[in-house]
């Protein structure tokens, strides 16, 4: 985030008449945060309603193996040995919406590219996505809004479901990441296009790649969807140089600038080129994408290596089961 908030601070004067010596002093963000929060509660409401239609008990009868947590009822988890996650079974996440290369490209099923980002595999990989989006979205959206924000999140975790579906065709998919990795994607952008507002441009640019790596990292463990990490990270970089530009800081209060100071133009230039182009390529690459997906294409078939993306095999575990 940037050390000063150009929408909602004024410009202070050092004392002398030139541009540069403009300021912008900090004050309360302009918008109040309601979509993020609503979006948390939908995903939790969402995976009640999946323990709830999952039925544990009623699904293992007769079965060796017991529910975890079986005090909850119909709401009790899964077999850890099925689902280390604590959350439903595969066969209820299919059946609810989770995204699955044969029924998107050979049964005519592609609102699973969406339904799929609602859904989480347990109540670990619900809380752990949560969290990321209020630590991440909330402070997004009280800078820039819901309506720019809710197109971040969206757009991101269709292409995340794009990307993923194209190299993960033997297995289910769900779960937000690739929206969350889109608002982090559009953090760095914010902060590329909007280089001249930040005071410690170092050290906002090294936190944020650094969180980004790491997380990244992370998808390479087996059983982590980095596809749509990636995906979703993509698209949200580009749609954030679309989208999350700022003005001059004169454009905002060019009323109160000297008579001899103007400004022309509401964003610079490298602002409007950065936009043009990460349009052109959003359009592309979504486009690009959805063609090859719903041809049939499989993306290991042209990139023999991405798959190390996602998983890297090693001597403690292999990658054949992700």
């Amino acid at each position: 985030m940037p050390g000063e908030d150009l929408e909602g601070g004024r410009l202070k004067n050092r004392g002398n008449n030139s541009y540069s010596s403009y300021v912008i002093e900090d004050r309360e963000a302009r918008w109040t945060s309601w979509l993020i929060p609503m979006f948390v509660v939908a995903n939790v409401a969402m995976f009640i309603v999946v323990m709830y239609i999952n039925n544990c008990p009623q699904k293992n009868l007769g079965f060796q193996q017991k529910c975890v947590a079986r005090f909850l009822g119909r709401f009790s988890f899964q077999p850890l040995s099925e689902n280390p996650l604590f959350g439903p079974s595969s066969s209820t996440l299919e059946k609810l919406g989770a995204l699955e290369w044969n029924k998107v490209v050979h049964k005519h099923q592609a609102w699973r590219l969406i339904t799929s980002i609602w859904l989480h595999a347990g109540i670990i990989h619900l809380l752990a996505n949560m969290l990321s989006l209020v630590f991440i979205g909330i402070r997004l959206e009280q800078q820039f809004g819901f309506v720019r924000i809710g197109i971040i999140y969206f757009l991101s975790g269709f292409g995340g479901s794009i990307l993923s579906s194209l190299f993960i065709q033997k297995n289910i998919s769900v779960g937000a990441s690739g929206a969350l990795f889109g608002l982090l994607g559009a953090m760095l952008s914010e902060l590329i296009t909007n280089w001249t507002l930040y005071t410690n441009k170092a050290a906002a640019l090294s936190t944020l790649l650094v969180i980004v790596i790491i997380n990244l990292a992370v998808g390479i463990l087996p059983h982590v969807n980095n596809f749509a990490h990636i995906g979703g990270f993509l698209a949200g970089f580009l749609i954030g140089f679309v989208l999350l530009p700022r003005p001059q800081y004169g454009w905002i209060e060019r009323q109160n600038l000297p008579a001899d100071v103007r400004v022309k133009s509401k964003y610079k230039g490298y602002q409007y080129v950065l936009w043009l182009v990460s349009l052109i390529l959003l359009i592309a690459g979504l486009t690009v994408g959805l063609v090859m997906l719903f041809r049939g294409v499989n993306g290991n078939d042209r990139c023999h290596w991405c798959h190390y993306l996602s998983c890297v095999p090693t001597s403690k575990w292999n990658c054949d089961g992700t």
